[in-house]
């Protein structure tokens, strides 16, 4: 039993992971990503249509991660280059997916609920448990220890001291964005081709805010976000094992109430660690060279 439990809490946090490290990058550059929730749901379109056509996961994750490069670009055009508001355009971002994803499914499927099930033959089995811990690893690694994980750092930060070496801040700022939207895509392709068969309309159901909260929970560095994406997957993992539980007098836990366990978790945790977490100082702020 709790075997069961600790492998399904590792399986049900893997989309987390990718999605809060993609969160990371572009919120430590210092650009507010509250859009993670549309990129991965479009990564889950992409990678299981791409699946679906080219019989290979593989190919499949790759085109979920070419689909939230592809949204992140969007994102990036309005808050880096054109300067809007990041959180009303990661609203905006989050409203397009939801509402371009069953448009395609209807173009491609004739159907606007979810697309055709994938055998499990041309599912990932377990790959995407073992990259998302890897990534945590060369995340950790490529921040403390590459000139480039410095800019970033920096961009987020003290994006007049980058400028003023000679780095484009907004160059740096575009990368991390687009490296979100991977990551973000990625974690999509885990939900629909590694924990699922299929994509289904909405199938994120909040999962994109939960990763920002295990981000927010994490301070925004890698391990611990991911140990705190590992909290909110073990809250998942037990509503699952709770469906079906019954209650004294052999009445079962009313399904509602479990299925909001996940959700209420997060919001205990962001209310009682979000004040003591210190955000990146020039997070959200546009930047204008002199």
């Amino acid at each position: 039993m709790i075997r069961q439990l600790l492998e399904s809490t590792l399986r049900v946090s893997t989309p987390l992971i990718f999605a809060a490290l993609g969160g990371m990058f572009s919120e430590r550059s210092g650009v507010i990503n509250i859009a993670l929730e549309g990129m991965m749901l479009i990564g889950a379109f992409g990678a299981a249509v791409s699946t679906y056509a080219t019989h290979s996961p593989w190919l499949g994750s790759a085109g979920g991660i070419a689909a939230g490069v592809l949204l992140a670009g969007v994102y990036g055009l309005f808050v880096i280059w054109l300067r809007a508001n990041q959180i009303v355009a990661g609203t905006a971002i989050n409203m397009l997916a939801l509402g371009l994803t069953p448009f395609l499914c209807k173009v491609l499927y004739d159907v606007t609920g979810q697309t055709p099930a994938i055998p499990i033959a041309e599912r990932f089995q377990s790959a995407p448990l073992y990259l998302s811990w890897i990534m945590v690893g060369v995340c950790w690694l490529w921040l403390k220890q590459t000139r480039g994980g410095l800019w970033v750092s920096f961009a987020g930060e003290h994006p007049e001291a980058l400028d003023a070496a000679g780095i484009r801040v907004n160059r740096v700022r575009w990368a991390a964005v687009l490296i979100s939207g991977a990551l973000a895509g990625m974690g999509g392709a885990s939900l629909s081709i590694f924990l699922s068969s299929s994509f289904s309309r909405n199938m994120t159901a909040g999962r994109g805010f939960m990763a920002l909260a295990a981000l927010i929970f994490g301070k925004w560095k890698p391990v611990p976000t991911a140990f705190a994406c590992l909290l909110f997957g073990f809250a998942e993992a037990v509503q699952i094992r709770l469906q079906g539980v019954s209650l004294w007098g052999g009445k079962p836990i009313p399904v509602q109430f479990i299925q909001i366990l996940p959700y209420v978790v997060t919001i205990l945790v962001l209310a009682g660690f979000v004040g003591r977490s210190r955000a990146p100082k020039a997070l959200g702020t546009v930047f204008r060279r002199a």
